[in-house]
């Protein structure tokens, strides 16, 4: 149980990301950055024994899972969507908070769209499938949504996601110490030193 572990993978670059765009249910495709940046995933996967491997339906999400070399083994998953930003989606922040100046997404919510609790029930039930299998899995999906999963997996309330900053093309491992949840790589930069270390030494930290 100790050495098992859930590594989540936030979709490469798009245009919207770029410019701020919370991008929910709309399928925007990677730029070719983000495409050259799934593909940095491949010497890292090929390092690591998955059990199971899971994606987001839109396209940003399964294609950084094939072009990092795992498009063949992916199961499409619906609970793996990004938030639903109902009337947000496709504007910024800062143009919300011309109307509402306090407006955070983990605190408000989205008019028409989901809230915190409601994208931790979606992050409930992905844990909960993992936890039925053996091995090792790779979870394809969404910045919001894969904070969401975060909180959810140490025990705490997914409002907490918004100190958790997560970018595009990123590593991130869920793990145990001994017999405890912990984040053991958060917002991991690809292919450096700091990140890959774990990877390949799992008694590291020990």
């Amino acid at each position: 149980m100790a050495e098992r572990m859930i590594y989540l993978v936030r979709h490469g670059a798009t245009e919207w990301a770029k410019n701020g765009k919370h991008t929910g249910r709309s399928d925007i495709p990677l730029t070719q950055e983000g495409r050259e940046q799934a593909e940095q995933f491949i010497p890292v996967f090929q390092e690591i024994d998955f059990e199971t491997v899971w994606t987001s339906p839109l396209q940003r999400a399964m294609d950084t899972a094939k072009l990092s070399g795992m498009g063949e083994r992916a199961r499409i998953d619906d609970d793996l969507h990004e938030w639903d930003y109902g009337d947000y989606e496709g504007i910024t922040t800062p143009q919300i908070h011309e109307t509402v100046p306090d407006w955070n997404v983990f605190t408000h919510g989205c008019p028409n769209g989901e809230q915190a609790d409601d994208v931790g029930k979606r992050a409930q039930r992905v844990l909960a499938r993992w936890r039925e299998g053996e091995g090792n899995s790779v979870l394809f999906s969404h910045g919001h949504f894969l904070r969401v999963l975060a909180c959810c997996w140490i025990g705490i309330d997914p409002v907490n996601g918004m100190h958790l900053l997560l970018g595009t093309s990123t590593l991130s491992i869920l793990s145990w110490d001994r017999g405890t949840p912990v984040l053991r790589t958060w917002n991991g930069p690809l292919l450096t030193a700091a990140c890959a270390y774990p990877w390949r030494h799992p008694h590291a930290d020990r």
